[in-house]
């Protein structure tokens, strides 16, 4: 990607009152569009990203308080992606909303002072600045194999002066940097969907024997492998339920957000299986004992916490969707989620 800077606009981007003087913009461009950032009047800066015709992107505009140096850095990294990026650290009906039930439903957050965390698969930070913003004091640390990932999370440490927040490079899929340690807390969010089948069987085991006896690994924002419509990847309903081949065909035919040449490992990194409970415990079964946690009697079960966390938005659908898991599982004993939220204790 290449970053060039024009010098003058005639009014505000992306929304907002037009202005009669002259406003300074940065334009970034990528092969798949052009992002723009205008100065505003209270020190932020408002973000409008133009992509090319037929690229997906649901998130186009963001004001934000980050430099404009940082906003350079994670484009460089994320390139139209730059607005979800932002706001997943930023917007706290994003990220934070998401940790905050599907984490502090299970643990208090009082139970983490003066722990260490993991947060796996960092990515660019994000998750790991709501994680120091949400809980009391305690030392994180997040690894990540992207060094251009590492770099951007390094800067929005320094940005907020976050010094109890360290970033660490993975030097390969299946291994963590030496002399890492062990922690009383293991983060997976939004990451175990992005997994081959095989480095599930391979990463597990390993962040499990990180884990301190007592500790527990949170694993959530990872879409259910069976759920009746593939929201994370394709956006198609049944297709979690065709043999591979067949849906690889289907999401290149009837998905905008795949490409006709896409592969099927391409799919799976961007995660369009998803998991199961059973998955998940199968495999830590196989180097330790792990227990499942439910969440704390004033939430109920995972169904119920599956629900809170959802907006308000077609409420009417949302419900009706939870009275169906409700009924189901006391029918079958099945506790069928839309997406795992998940907390599992290392018992020895």
């Amino acid at each position: 990607m290449t970053t060039t800077a024009t010098a003058r606009c005639d009014s505000v981007v992306g929304g907002g009152t037009a202005s009669s003087e002259a406003t300074s913009v940065a334009v970034m461009r990528c092969a798949d569009g052009v992002a723009r950032v205008t100065a505003l009047p209270d020190g932020r800066r408002r973000i409008c990203v133009e992509p090319n015709v037929g690229f997906a992107l649901a998130r186009r505009t963001w004001d934000t308080s980050y430099p404009l140096a940082l906003i350079r850095e994670i484009h460089s990294a994320k390139g139209l992606y730059l607005c979800d990026e932002i706001m997943r650290e930023e917007d706290t009906s994003y990220v934070e909303h998401y940790l905050r039930h599907e984490v502090i439903s299970y643990v208090d957050a009082a139970d983490f002072a003066g722990k260490r965390v993991l947060d796996f698969g960092c990515g660019s930070g994000a998750s790991t600045m709501v994680l120091a913003r949400i809980l009391p004091s305690c030392e994180i640390v997040g690894i990540e194999l992207d060094e251009r990932l590492l770099r951007t999370a390094r800067l929005r440490a320094e940005h907020f002066g976050r010094r109890d927040v360290r970033f660490l490079r993975s030097p390969r899929a299946d291994a963590f940097p030496d002399s890492l340690g062990r922690f009383d807390f293991v983060m997976f969010n939004a990451v175990f969907e992005h997994l081959l089948p095989q480095e599930r069987c391979r990463l597990l085991p390993l962040v499990w024997r990180h884990l301190n006896v007592g500790g527990t690994l949170f694993l959530n924002q990872t879409p259910h492998r069976y759920a009746p419509i593939e929201t994370h990847t394709t956006g198609l309903p049944l297709i979690n339920y065709l043999p591979d081949r067949l849906a690889l065909r289907m999401a290149r035919r009837l998905s905008r957000r795949v490409k006709r040449d896409d592969d099927w490992e391409t799919l799976l990194r961007a995660g369009i299986r998803g998991a199961t409970v059973r998955e998940i415990l199968g495999i830590l079964a196989t180097c330790g004992s792990p227990s499942l946690l439910q969440p704390k009697g004033s939430v109920g079960d995972r169904i119920d916490l599956w629900y809170r966390k959802l907006s308000r938005r077609n409420a009417w659908l949302k419900r009706s969707i939870w009275l169906s898991l409700k009924t189901l599982k006391v029918i079958s004993g099945v506790e069928l989620t839309p997406e795992l939220a998940l907390a599992i204790r290392k018992q020895g």
